[in-house]
Protein backbone atom coordinates (compact mmCIF):
# COMPACT_ATOMS: atom_id res chain seq x y z
CA UNK A 1 0.00 0.00 0.00
CA UNK A 2 1.34 3.64 -0.78
CA UNK A 3 0.48 6.32 1.34
CA UNK A 4 0.84 10.04 1.28
CA UNK A 5 1.38 12.04 3.78
CA UNK A 6 0.44 16.05 3.68
CA UNK A 7 1.19 17.92 6.92
CA UNK A 8 4.21 16.70 9.18
CA UNK A 9 4.10 19.46 11.66
CA UNK A 10 3.54 19.12 15.37
CA UNK A 11 0.83 16.27 14.91
CA UNK A 12 1.19 15.02 11.67
CA UNK A 13 4.70 14.81 11.92
CA UNK A 14 4.60 12.09 14.63
CA UNK A 15 2.50 9.88 13.17
CA UNK A 16 3.81 9.81 9.88
CA UNK A 17 6.85 8.94 11.35
CA UNK A 18 5.36 5.99 12.92
CA UNK A 19 3.92 4.50 9.32
CA UNK A 20 7.92 5.11 8.48
CA UNK A 21 9.52 3.38 11.05
CA UNK A 22 6.94 0.58 10.73
CA UNK A 23 8.06 0.04 6.90
CA UNK A 24 5.71 1.70 4.66
CA UNK A 25 5.84 3.54 1.62
CA UNK A 26 5.28 6.97 2.99
CA UNK A 27 5.34 9.66 0.46
CA UNK A 28 5.85 12.94 2.73
CA UNK A 29 4.54 16.65 1.65
CA UNK A 30 4.88 19.83 3.60
CA UNK A 31 5.77 23.13 2.76
CA UNK A 32 8.29 23.16 5.41
CA UNK A 33 11.69 21.52 4.10
CA UNK A 34 12.89 21.02 7.52
CA UNK A 35 9.38 18.92 8.32
CA UNK A 36 10.09 16.99 5.78
CA UNK A 37 14.04 16.28 6.69
CA UNK A 38 12.88 15.21 10.56
CA UNK A 39 10.06 13.04 8.85
CA UNK A 40 12.49 11.07 6.68
CA UNK A 41 15.00 10.65 8.88
CA UNK A 42 12.75 8.14 10.47
CA UNK A 43 13.37 5.61 8.17
CA UNK A 44 14.07 4.35 4.61
CA UNK A 45 10.40 4.19 3.48
CA UNK A 46 9.62 7.88 3.37
CA UNK A 47 10.35 10.04 0.29
CA UNK A 48 9.75 13.66 -0.11
CA UNK A 49 7.17 14.62 -2.82
CA UNK A 50 7.86 17.38 -5.49
CA UNK A 51 4.56 18.23 -5.29
CA UNK A 52 0.34 17.78 -3.87
CA UNK A 53 -0.04 16.05 -7.50
CA UNK A 54 2.49 13.14 -7.23
CA UNK A 55 0.70 11.94 -4.00
CA UNK A 56 -2.41 11.11 -6.21
CA UNK A 57 -1.86 8.05 -7.18
CA UNK A 58 -1.70 6.87 -3.63
CA UNK A 59 -3.86 4.43 -2.50
CA UNK A 60 -4.18 5.90 1.14
CA UNK A 61 -3.46 9.88 1.67
CA UNK A 62 -3.75 11.30 5.29
CA UNK A 63 -3.86 14.81 5.83
CA UNK A 64 -2.71 16.94 9.14
CA UNK A 65 -3.41 20.74 8.38
CA UNK A 66 -3.99 23.67 10.84
CA UNK A 67 -7.18 24.93 9.42
CA UNK A 68 -10.36 23.97 8.28
CA UNK A 69 -9.79 25.56 5.00
CA UNK A 70 -6.54 24.62 4.45
CA UNK A 71 -7.69 20.99 4.23
CA UNK A 72 -10.70 21.92 1.88
CA UNK A 73 -7.82 24.13 0.02
CA UNK A 74 -5.38 21.15 -0.64
CA UNK A 75 -8.04 18.10 -1.23
CA UNK A 76 -11.51 19.71 -3.20
CA UNK A 77 -11.86 22.15 -6.13
CA UNK A 78 -10.93 21.73 -9.78
CA UNK A 79 -7.62 21.21 -8.56
CA UNK A 80 -7.68 19.59 -5.47
CA UNK A 81 -6.17 16.66 -4.82
CA UNK A 82 -9.65 14.33 -4.82
CA UNK A 83 -9.31 15.31 -8.55
CA UNK A 84 -6.14 13.39 -8.72
CA UNK A 85 -6.79 10.14 -6.77
CA UNK A 86 -7.76 6.88 -7.80
CA UNK A 87 -11.54 5.56 -7.24
CA UNK A 88 -10.94 2.93 -4.35
CA UNK A 89 -7.98 4.63 -2.17
CA UNK A 90 -8.96 6.60 0.62
CA UNK A 91 -8.85 9.87 2.36
CA UNK A 92 -8.07 9.71 6.07
CA UNK A 93 -8.35 13.45 7.57
CA UNK A 94 -6.74 14.19 10.93
CA UNK A 95 -6.89 17.35 11.58
CA UNK A 96 -9.36 19.37 14.00
CA UNK A 97 -11.94 20.86 11.94
CA UNK A 98 -15.54 21.32 12.42
CA UNK A 99 -17.89 18.73 11.77
CA UNK A 100 -19.51 20.69 8.35
CA UNK A 101 -16.63 20.68 7.44
CA UNK A 102 -15.88 16.95 7.28
CA UNK A 103 -19.30 15.59 5.76
CA UNK A 104 -18.18 17.89 2.97
CA UNK A 105 -15.28 17.10 2.43
CA UNK A 106 -16.74 12.75 3.10
CA UNK A 107 -19.48 14.14 0.74
CA UNK A 108 -16.97 15.26 -2.51
CA UNK A 109 -14.81 12.02 -1.56
CA UNK A 110 -17.40 9.65 -2.11
CA UNK A 111 -18.59 11.62 -5.65
CA UNK A 112 -15.40 10.22 -6.52
CA UNK A 113 -15.60 6.89 -5.50
CA UNK A 114 -13.43 7.54 -2.67
CA UNK A 115 -13.41 6.30 1.00
CA UNK A 116 -13.04 8.73 3.76
CA UNK A 117 -12.25 8.53 7.33
CA UNK A 118 -11.86 11.33 10.08
CA UNK A 119 -9.42 10.30 12.31
CA UNK A 120 -9.12 13.07 14.98
CA UNK A 121 -6.45 12.95 17.74
CA UNK A 122 -6.44 13.09 21.61
CA UNK A 123 -3.61 13.95 23.30
CA UNK A 124 -0.35 15.52 22.68
CA UNK A 125 2.33 15.24 19.89
CA UNK A 126 4.98 13.22 22.41
CA UNK A 127 1.63 10.80 22.77
CA UNK A 128 1.72 10.74 19.49
CA UNK A 129 5.87 10.04 18.83
CA UNK A 130 5.19 7.20 20.51
CA UNK A 131 1.91 5.72 18.72
CA UNK A 132 0.02 6.94 21.81
CA UNK A 133 -2.33 9.25 20.63
CA UNK A 134 -5.82 7.97 21.51
CA UNK A 135 -7.57 7.47 17.72
CA UNK A 136 -11.70 9.18 16.99
CA UNK A 137 -12.51 7.46 14.23
CA UNK A 138 -15.64 8.20 12.03
CA UNK A 139 -17.00 7.21 8.31
CA UNK A 140 -18.22 3.75 7.44
CA UNK A 141 -17.16 0.91 9.49
CA UNK A 142 -16.54 -1.65 7.14
CA UNK A 143 -13.40 0.84 5.58
CA UNK A 144 -12.63 1.43 9.54
CA UNK A 145 -12.82 -2.36 10.22
CA UNK A 146 -10.27 -3.03 6.27
CA UNK A 147 -7.88 -0.42 7.69
CA UNK A 148 -7.63 -2.06 11.06
CA UNK A 149 -3.86 -2.86 10.57
CA UNK A 150 -2.82 1.09 10.08
CA UNK A 151 -4.31 2.26 13.61
CA UNK A 152 -2.05 0.71 15.59
CA UNK A 153 0.76 1.98 13.67
CA UNK A 154 -0.38 5.56 13.85
CA UNK A 155 -1.89 5.64 17.52
CA UNK A 156 -3.68 3.27 20.25
CA UNK A 157 -6.75 3.11 21.31
CA UNK A 158 -8.77 3.35 18.66
CA UNK A 159 -12.37 4.38 19.29
CA UNK A 160 -15.16 3.86 16.41
CA UNK A 161 -17.25 6.86 16.27
CA UNK A 162 -19.64 6.41 14.03
CA UNK A 163 -20.16 9.10 11.67
CA UNK A 164 -17.58 11.43 11.04
CA UNK A 165 -19.42 14.03 12.98
CA UNK A 166 -19.13 12.40 16.19
CA UNK A 167 -14.91 11.91 15.08
CA UNK A 168 -14.45 15.96 15.40
CA UNK A 169 -17.14 16.45 17.81
CA UNK A 170 -15.19 14.60 20.07
CA UNK A 171 -12.07 16.37 19.81
CA UNK A 172 -13.37 19.81 19.68
CA UNK A 173 -15.11 18.68 23.16
CA UNK A 174 -12.33 17.86 24.78
CA UNK A 175 -10.13 21.13 22.94
CA UNK A 176 -12.93 23.05 24.86
CA UNK A 177 -12.44 21.55 27.75
CA UNK A 178 -8.92 21.04 28.11
CA UNK A 179 -8.39 24.98 27.54
CA UNK A 180 -11.28 26.39 29.64
CA UNK A 181 -9.49 24.68 32.21
CA UNK A 182 -6.20 25.69 31.17
CA UNK A 183 -7.73 29.49 31.49
CA UNK A 184 -8.83 28.90 34.98
CA UNK A 185 -5.98 26.90 36.09
CA UNK A 186 -4.55 30.46 35.11
CA UNK A 187 -6.64 32.59 36.68
CA UNK A 188 -6.03 30.52 39.98
CA UNK A 189 -2.75 30.89 39.74
CA UNK A 190 -2.93 34.50 39.69
CA UNK A 191 -4.95 34.39 42.57
CA UNK A 192 -2.26 32.64 44.14
CA UNK A 193 0.19 34.86 43.45
CA UNK A 194 -1.84 37.36 45.16
CA UNK A 195 -1.89 35.36 48.38
CA UNK A 196 1.87 35.20 48.23
CA UNK A 197 2.39 31.80 47.32
CA UNK A 198 5.12 31.42 45.12
CA UNK A 199 3.91 29.41 42.03
CA UNK A 200 5.73 26.24 41.82
CA UNK A 201 4.62 25.52 45.53
CA UNK A 202 1.16 27.05 44.62
CA UNK A 203 1.16 24.22 41.57
CA UNK A 204 2.17 20.99 44.03
CA UNK A 205 -0.07 22.20 46.18
CA UNK A 206 -2.87 21.83 44.08
CA UNK A 207 -1.85 18.61 42.52
CA UNK A 208 -3.21 17.17 45.73
CA UNK A 209 -6.32 18.65 45.52
CA UNK A 210 -9.66 18.38 43.87
CA UNK A 211 -8.42 21.23 41.26
CA UNK A 212 -5.57 18.54 39.86
CA UNK A 213 -5.88 17.95 36.19
CA UNK A 214 -4.23 17.01 33.12
CA UNK A 215 -3.32 20.98 32.24
CA UNK A 216 -2.41 21.35 35.64
CA UNK A 217 0.34 18.43 35.61
CA UNK A 218 1.85 19.45 32.04
CA UNK A 219 1.51 23.34 32.35
CA UNK A 220 1.22 24.61 35.92
CA UNK A 221 5.25 23.63 35.85
CA UNK A 222 5.66 25.39 32.66
CA UNK A 223 3.42 28.44 33.51
CA UNK A 224 5.13 28.48 36.88
CA UNK A 225 8.44 28.39 35.13
CA UNK A 226 8.17 30.89 32.82
CA UNK A 227 8.25 28.59 29.88
CA UNK A 228 5.92 29.46 27.01
CA UNK A 229 7.94 27.44 24.12
CA UNK A 230 5.28 26.33 21.80
CA UNK A 231 4.02 22.63 22.25
CA UNK A 232 0.40 23.78 21.08
CA UNK A 233 0.20 27.14 19.63
CA UNK A 234 -2.35 29.78 21.17
CA UNK A 235 -3.83 30.72 17.75
CA UNK A 236 -4.72 26.98 17.05
CA UNK A 237 -6.21 26.72 20.63
CA UNK A 238 -8.37 29.80 20.00
CA UNK A 239 -9.01 27.96 16.43
CA UNK A 240 -10.17 25.09 18.21
CA UNK A 241 -12.50 26.65 20.82
CA UNK A 242 -13.93 29.50 18.34
CA UNK A 243 -15.00 25.86 16.12
CA UNK A 244 -16.10 23.97 19.24
CA UNK A 245 -18.03 27.35 20.19
CA UNK A 246 -19.67 27.86 16.63
CA UNK A 247 -20.29 24.01 17.00
CA UNK A 248 -22.22 24.42 20.10
CA UNK A 249 -24.14 27.44 18.68
CA UNK A 250 -25.32 25.61 15.27
CA UNK A 251 -27.27 23.04 18.31
CA UNK A 252 -28.65 26.07 19.83
CA UNK A 253 -26.68 25.57 23.29
CA UNK A 254 -25.37 28.20 25.25
CA UNK A 255 -21.97 27.46 26.99
CA UNK A 256 -20.87 30.32 29.03
CA UNK A 257 -17.77 29.01 30.51
CA UNK A 258 -16.56 28.15 26.65
CA UNK A 259 -17.37 31.44 25.72
CA UNK A 260 -15.62 32.70 28.08
CA UNK A 261 -12.80 30.75 27.25
CA UNK A 262 -13.06 31.95 23.58
CA UNK A 263 -12.89 35.62 24.84
CA UNK A 264 -9.44 34.88 27.00
CA UNK A 265 -7.76 33.24 24.05
CA UNK A 266 -8.96 36.30 21.93
CA UNK A 267 -7.44 38.73 24.32
CA UNK A 268 -4.22 36.69 24.23
CA UNK A 269 -3.86 36.36 20.35
CA UNK A 270 -4.92 39.98 20.32
CA UNK A 271 -1.95 41.13 22.54
CA UNK A 272 0.94 38.87 20.55
CA UNK A 273 1.05 35.80 21.83
CA UNK A 274 -0.49 33.22 19.18
CA UNK A 275 2.68 32.04 18.62
CA UNK A 276 3.41 30.99 22.51
CA UNK A 277 1.97 28.02 24.01
CA UNK A 278 -1.13 27.94 24.60
CA UNK A 279 -0.37 28.39 28.57
CA UNK A 280 0.34 32.00 27.46
CA UNK A 281 -3.39 32.48 28.39
CA UNK A 282 -2.24 33.22 31.72
CA UNK A 283 -0.30 36.94 30.56
CA UNK A 284 -3.63 38.06 29.82
CA UNK A 285 -4.95 37.37 33.13
CA UNK A 286 -5.75 40.21 35.28
CA UNK A 287 -4.18 42.44 32.77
Amino acid sequence: MSIGFIGVGLMGGPLARNLIRAGKDVLVFDLSTDAVKRTLDAGTSGKAAGSLGDLGGCDMVFTSLPMPQHVEGVMLGEGGLLNKMNSGAVHVELSTIDPQTSVKLRDAAQEKGIGFIQCTLGKTPAHAEKAEEPLFIGGDKALYEKLSDIWPIIGSPAYYMGGVEASCAVKLISNMVGMANLAVLAEGMRAGEKAGIEKKVLVELLQDTGARSFQMDVRGPWIAAGDFNNRFGLDLALKDVRLGCEMARSWGLDLKTMEAALELYKQASSAGHGKEDCNAVYKVIGS
